[in-house]
Order: structure tokens, then sequence, then C-alpha cells
């Protein structure tokens, strides 16, 4: 459409209009092409020994419960058996390789069309009209 202005501005004006240059323009844009991949790497874990300790405080307070007839057996067996299931435990602390999958871009510069300027002369007065082909 801009094609048929600059045409029509150019026509109309042809008997005192003289066109000296169309100079297209272009800019620069990145592409990104998104690609996958695994990622490891080595994160710190702790020695949590919580659930150890919370296994055995409640089977030590079902068997505290269900021995005898002891008054407050089960806490007893809670706390007796939290104890065991604590230093039992074979939870350490250290590293561990975990990985993950993840997208990243590739990215390509490259040059595009933006746009065209026709300059001409117009009554001894130099003129400039922008348009896209």
């Amino acid at each position: 459409m801009n094609k048929l202005i600059v045409a029509g501005v150019v026509t109309l004006m042809s008997t005192s209009a003289m066109a000296e240059t169309v100079t297209d323009h272009f800019k620069s844009i990145i592409e990104q092409t998104p690609y996958r991949v695994e990622v490891c790497r080595d994160v710190s874990v702790s020695g949590d020994k919580t659930g150890d300790t919370l296994k055995g405080a409640i089977i030590g307070g079902i068997i505290g419960k269900n021995v005898g007839d002891i008054k407050n057996g089960g806490a007893a067996g809670a706390l007796i058996g939290g104890i065991l299931g604590h230093n039992n435990s074979k939870a350490t602390g250290g590293t561990k390789r975990v990985c993950n999958i993840e997208t990243r871009y590739e990215e390509q510069a490259r040059q595009v069309y933006s746009h065209s300027i026709v300059t001409f002369t117009y009554n001894g007065k130099q003129q400039a009209l922008r348009f896209t082909k």
C-alpha cells in the first residue's frame, strides 16, 4: 500500500518532482532456537536422622503400650524407641549428584528488511518519504 502512495505522490508531482534515490534500511534481529540439555551438579545433603528417630518412637510406643501392665508404658517405649532409632540410624551427610533437564536457547543474529526511504526534489526543496516495500 505504501508503494502505491509513493507512486501516486511521484505521479502527481511528476511535472516538477524528480526522484533521486531509494535507500533500503535493515535492522538486526536475534532468533532464538530452543534445545533441551541434561545438567548434572553435586548438591549438599544433610544427614537427617529425624525419620529414623520417629519410626523408632512409634514402634517403641506400640511395644511399650502392649507389654505388661506398666503405667505410661507407651511413653517410656516411645522414648526408648526414639533414642534407639536415632542411634542406629545410617543417615549421613555429604554430596549427591542431581540431574535435571533444562531448556536453553541458541541465538543467531541476522539482518531483515525494515523500510525504505525515497528522496526527491520538489519545487527546489529536497523531500524524503519513508515507506515499506
